[in-house]
């Protein structure tokens, strides 16, 4: 992704620095541009959990380089202490957002790789290094493909219309700053846009965190791509008179039977797009797929707190003393979702077989 003409990734380790891991801090765009740098893992968990980082695949990057971070500050004494800190490390990360399937994946890949690395203490801080690089690349060539994947969806739209605009509803942020390269749900847009396909995004702001309209929208102003901001409650308007020609969102955590944990007010969307027989996408690297929770009620639902919704940028707009309730996310039903995008393409109900099906390609 280009910011301001120059090249970035969401993560990145510093470049004269290898024991510093540094980030992007989304919670100030668009107003401010800051690089934040993480030394310890305290630094990494509250970045995780305080949001300066979000989005399923970057959650995931982020722990693969805690981990790394774990391991340069992890006793010395003997390869058991270094794993048991580790191991410390690695729960303190996955606490801080329960809902993100990508976090647990990360860390338990680390601990995996690291512990197979033999008893040599360098070669065990080596191994997390490479494997958080690693993690970290893969993030951003999986999310390439799926805009491979996802503009052939678009130019079939756009063949369909003769030319003439495609118009994309996507909620929350599932972009390159969720990610640590191109994103999932932009992927198929921005792939689109760079072959000439006339697209127009319609951008939900994305209550309480805005991360739509603070996040989406400056990456895609970033990159030129014609879009609109819309407060989360116009979509049905826009739908119920023809304005949307497709749906296509990001995921939290997916389940193999094709349920889908995103952003809250997913839900609503993909219920206006089932009633208006507009497709509904989700892009999602198998990364976040989650093989062993059978159905979308087994899934942890965040609860965040409730200044989100009182406040907006240190303003109060609720009243003192008011209850609140915020949940973090929503889950959508298999029967709402047109399609699964992953690296490895598009995959269809029954998702029981077709998702499983893509472990094996």
């Amino acid at each position: 992704m280009n910011v301001y003409g120059k090249h970035y990734r969401t993560i990145w380790v510093k470049e004269d620095d290898p024991q510093v891991v540094q980030i992007i801090e989304q919670r100030l765009l668009p107003h401010k541009f800051v690089i934040e740098d993480l030394t310890t893992v305290d630094d990494v968990a509250r970045a995780i959990k305080e949001m300066h980082v979000r989005g399923a695949g970057l959650i995931g990057a982020t722990a693969g380089y805690g981990m790394y971070i774990a391991a340069l500050h992890a006793p010395r004494d003997s390869a058991a202490a270094f794993m048991a800190a580790l191991v410390a490390a690695g729960e303190k990360l996955k606490a801080t957002r329960p809902t993100a399937v990508n976090l647990e994946w990360a860390v338990e890949r680390q601990l995996e790789a690291v512990k197979a690395a033999g008893d040599d203490l360098e070669e065990k801080i080596e191994t997390a290094f490479k494997t958080a690089q690693t993690i970290a690349d893969e993030d951003a060539e999986f999310c390439r493909r799926i805009g491979e994947h996802g503009q052939a969806i678009i130019q079939e739209i756009s063949q369909r219309k003769q030319g003439d605009t495609v118009n994309i509803l996507t909620h929350c942020n599932a972009g390159w700053l969720a990610f640590v390269d191109y994103g999932t749900a932009t992927a198929p847009i921005y792939a689109a846009f760079n072959e000439g396909i006339k697209v127009h995004v319609w951008v939900d702001e994305t209550r309480p965190q805005n991360q739509g309209a603070r996040l989406t929208a400056w990456e895609l102003n970033q990159h030129g791509v014609p879009h609109t901001v819309i407060a989360d409650n116009v979509g049905g308007h826009l739908m119920q008179h023809g304005l949307v020609d497709m749906v296509i969102t990001g995921t939290d955590r997916t389940l193999y039977t094709g349920d889908v944990a995103n952003k809250i007010g997913t839900y609503m969307v993909a219920v206006l797009a089932h009633r208006h027989n507009i497709p509904f996408y989700v892009a999602a690297p198998l990364s976040t797929v989650d093989l062993n929770c059978p159905t979308g009620d087994d899934i942890p639902i965040e609860e965040r707190g409730r200044e989100e919704v009182t406040h907006v940028k240190g303003q109060q707009l609720a009243p003192e003393g008011v209850g609140i309730t915020n949940y973090g996310f929503d889950v959508t039903p298999n029967e709402l979702v047109t399609a699964i995008i992953t690296e490895k393409g598009g995959a269809r109900a029954p998702y029981v077989y077709s998702l499983k099906a893509q472990f094996d390609q």
